[in-house]
């Protein structure tokens, strides 16, 4: 069996259709669909169901799927592990961040990544967390950081962050003072639609006291939230750290939210289906040394504070 082949089926179906494949292998279509044809035609299988929507996988192909894998998996750790001999870690990693996050962590997260891990490549993208959970599902990423994920069989979640929640409003004569969590449901808020976790939790934390937010525009955009909250549009609840990065503190009074406090939980998010490789597992570390330094009014969380990530995933020290 053609390794590159099962690399190409592997990819096809996890992203569920050949054009975004061949986008992500950066190879012409018509030579992966070749490629993936060749492969049905050794095993004498159909693997994949063609269709106007992209591609499912046949029984067949669910069970190569789940071999190939475990086959392209062993492949790069044997790769990871020739090259640890050589005393370095090699391999690729896709991570996804929150944009807010992305502002502060990028630089010095790539700053640390190229000196520890010269010999291995880092791609960085942006996203929501709930788009990038399903990246995490698919295969198009490796690791993420995820605000307030929820549990799923398919993804194995690190606690790494705690942030406070701030009511941030437009720049006044009395400046900022504390909040109760019960008047912020007075307030007319400029907010995430659904299901953005922050938007989420914010009406969680409401409805755990008996009351709902009161909504005066839902925007997905945090950036574009802080400027119509600085144009007079509403309030927003946010962490410090996305007050920070916009650049544009000063145009802000931003208020301690109190009785009680909330607080946003940061993840580290890894796929269940498959094991981290070696240089995954240093860039987990990586990633919480770097966040715990320079995310604003953040708090360390009990596991990633105290025992890195689960037993099965364990860490190790990078030299």
């Amino acid at each position: 069996m053609d390794l590159k082949q099962l690399e190409y089926f592997v990819r096809v179906a996890e992203l569920g259709s050949f054009t975004r494949a061949s986008i992500a292998l950066d190879i012409a279509q018509p030579a992966l669909s070749r490629q993936v044809r060749l492969l049905e035609v050794e095993l004498r299988q159909s693997l994949l169901i063609r269709n106007g929507r992209g591609v499912t996988t046949t029984e067949a192909g669910k069970l190569l799927l789940e071999h190939g894998r475990g086959v392209l998996h062993q492949i790069e750790r044997a790769k990871e592990e020739l090259a640890r001999v050589r005393g370095t870690l090699s391999g690729r990693v896709a991570l996804g961040l929150p944009p807010s996050l992305s502002k502060v962590l990028t630089v010095p997260l790539t700053r640390e990544f190229r000196a520890r891990l010269p010999e291995a490549s880092l791609s960085i993208t942006e996203g929501l967390s709930t788009t990038m959970q399903e990246s995490l599902v698919s295969g198009r990423l490796d690791i993420a950081v995820l605000y307030n994920a929820v549990a799923s069989p398919d993804v194995d979640l690190i606690p790494l962050l705690e942030e406070e929640l701030f009511l941030i409003e437009r720049k006044s004569n009395a400046g900022p003072q504390p909040v109760i969590l019960k008047e912020i449901a007075a307030r007319e808020l400029v907010i995430p639609s659904r299901p953005h976790a922050m938007r989420m939790l914010i009406e969680s934390e409401l409805a755990n006291i008996g009351c709902r937010p009161r909504i005066a525009l839902e925007i997905d955009s945090v950036a574009a939230i802080l400027d119509l909250v600085a144009d007079g549009a509403g309030s927003a609840v946010l962490t410090m750290n996305a007050v920070t990065a916009s650049g544009n503190a000063d145009a802000f009074d931003v208020h301690p939210i109190v009785s009680p406090t909330v607080r946003s939980k940061l993840m580290l998010a890894i796929s269940s289906r498959r094991p981290a490789t070696l240089t995954q597992q240093a860039m987990l570390e990586l990633i919480a040394e770097t966040a715990s330094g320079l995310v604003a009014g953040a708090t360390p969380a009990g596991i990633a504070a105290a025992a890195g990530p689960a037993p099965r995933r364990t860490v190790p020290k990078s030299s």
